[in-house]
């Protein structure tokens, strides 16, 4: 029994010493801050940088040649040699549609030609024999007329006839779709065996080497437009493919979108891109000094942005946090609209330690 009074006894001392030694251990390493020594924290002075003013807009890609492929006749579709998506070259078959039935017609146009042909040539025998027998005494000048003047008629006939022939050997080229220029294939709404009539849309072909940006800039920034502006085509990841400039302003605003249209030419060489495409476009209104903070310097409570500036107090310095305004990123850093001027040294580092009026020591 006087054993286990001992080790009762022994107990409380025991868990005291072990409470100690881990408050203790919890305050062996305050930040220096805390400590009221300051701590050394990375700073940047902030200095004017030149800071474009810009607006992002979604834009279509555009072909600056497009022709929509409708056919001049009527038939049936018999042979589709392309798909959509297809590069094709200038006067390349895009379709066929059935010749048979103007094929017949030239072959019943070339045969009343050849009939005509042979009155023709036989009224020509005829007339120059009436004009030997005429000149001759033989026959009358009524007769020598009556044979001119049928000569006449079957010349002019034959003459309208062969024109006829080859309009209608002419018309077989329009069964043949061909493309206008080199170009790339759009949507095929048709299939094999349509019947088709010239209200009939059979496809697109899109010039692919001449393209432009269609951007649609809100009327709110119509002072502001003008021929050559910068515009950056991005991708979806917002990183530059194409650089560009305004190349085309619409006298006129849409009225649905209020809206004014612009034009950027895409140069030849850059990456590929397809018409229809939906691209992001920024327009740079003005590039002028600004303030500009980098990206690590940013802290962000309850929506609001703040940095931390090493305040000069005394012989030191302490932390001040300030509220400020960014603009959009522009690489690590965002330009300032607010609450910064050049000169302030704003923190880097440990912000996480820090405190509004904390003693720090400025590094850099």
């Amino acid at each position: 029994m006087s054993q286990i009074l001992r080790i009762r006894r022994v107990l409380p001392v025991i868990v005291c010493a072990v409470v100690a030694s881990l408050v203790t251990g919890c305050k062996s390493s305050p930040p220096a801050a805390a400590a009221g020594q300051p701590m050394p924290v990375q700073v940047s002075t902030i200095a004017l940088t030149p800071v474009a003013t810009t607006d992002t807009y979604v834009s279509t890609i555009k072909s600056r040649r497009s022709a929509t492929m409708q056919p001049q006749i009527d038939g049936n579709i018999v042979k589709m040699l392309v798909r959509s998506g297809d590069i094709v070259k200038a006067g390349q078959i895009l379709m066929l549609i059935d010749p048979l039935k103007q094929k017949a017609t030239v072959q019943s146009q070339q045969s009343t030609q050849a009939q005509k042909k042979a009155l023709y040539d036989y009224n020509k025998i005829q007339v120059e024999r009436q004009r030997k027998l005429y000149e001759a005494g033989v026959v009358s000048r009524d007769a020598y007329d009556q044979a001119t003047q049928a000569y006449e008629n079957s010349k002019a006939d034959y003459e309208a006839n062969a024109a006829l022939t080859v309009t209608q050997k002419e018309q077989l080229a329009y069964y043949q779709i061909r493309a206008p220029f080199n170009g790339m294939v759009g949507d095929v709404p048709v299939n094999l065996g349509d019947y088709v009539s010239p209200t009939t849309v059979l496809t697109t072909v899109d010039e692919i080497t001449d393209l432009e940006a269609y951007i649609y800039i809100p009327t709110g920034r119509i002072g502001q437009i003008r021929m050559g502006l910068p515009v950056d085509i991005l991708d979806p990841d917002g990183n530059v493919i194409v650089k560009s400039t305004i190349s085309f302003l619409s006298p006129q605003i849409d009225n649905g979108l209020q809206s004014v249209l612009a034009k950027a030419e895409i140069p030849r060489t850059a990456p590929k891109l397809r018409t229809q495409q939906l691209v992001k476009a920024r327009v740079t209104w003005s590039t002028a000094p600004a303030p500009v903070v980098p990206v690590l310097a940013v802290t962000r409570i309850g929506g609001q942005t703040f940095v931390y500036v090493a305040t000069q107090k005394g012989d030191g310095y302490i932390a001040h946090q300030i509220p400020v305004t960014l603009g959009e990123t522009v690489g690590n850093t965002y330009p300032v609209l607010g609450g910064l001027h050049p000169g302030d040294k704003v923190i880097l580092s440990g912000l996480q330690f820090l405190q509004d009026g904390a003693p720090v020591k400025p590094l850099g």
